[in-house]
């Protein structure tokens, strides 16, 4: 009787696996609303497949919530391309369960918390953010395998490949 071996999975170099990416609600909306350049660049990455877009139920209602108050009214959000990005794009996941470790990173923005805990559940991943109450994180953060910057930054750090 012939044994054969049982074939192993082939698992991509780490280099190949793009990085896990939060996205603000600020950032979400430079892209997918205000089509600034940084927005773009973001966009073209997540895009592209050199990130991967993470969220959640929440973050979504969060951006409902915002535009829904009509103070972005004058930039005529079309709103079935919007939410039809968030689909092809945002790899929805469910909320994190508190734990102590994310309980160790305490944002001053209450709206802002649920963007930090769940970069710190997510594992190594980058969290893109204006918000000076995140960025003050930043070095706390890089502990827990989260890596925040401001989306120039990032494009600085990350020019987009043509």
């Amino acid at each position: 009787m012939l044994i054969r071996p049982t074939p192993q999975p082939t698992l991509l170099p780490a280099a190949l696996i793009a990085p896990l990416v939060v996205l603000d609600t600020n950032v979400v909306l430079d892209w997918l609303l205000f089509d600034g350049l940084e927005g773009r660049a973001v966009g073209a990455a997540v895009g592209a497949g050199q990130l991967r877009w993470i969220g959640t139920a929440a973050m979504r209602a969060e951006l409902a919530h915002v535009l829904a108050r009509g103070v972005l009214d004058r930039w005529q959000p079309d709103l079935a391309a919007l939410w039809t990005h968030w689909e092809c794009h945002c790899n929805e996941r469910p909320a994190p369960t508190p734990s102590s470790l994310a309980a160790r990173f305490h944002c001053t923005d209450a709206d802002d918390q649920m963007f930090i805990d769940f970069a710190v559940a997510s594992g190594p991943c980058l969290l893109l953010s204006r918000d000076r109450a995140v960025l003050k994180l930043a070095r706390r953060l890089r502990a827990a395998t989260v890596e925040v910057l401001t989306p120039g930054a990032w494009l600085a750090r990350s020019p987009p490949t043509d």
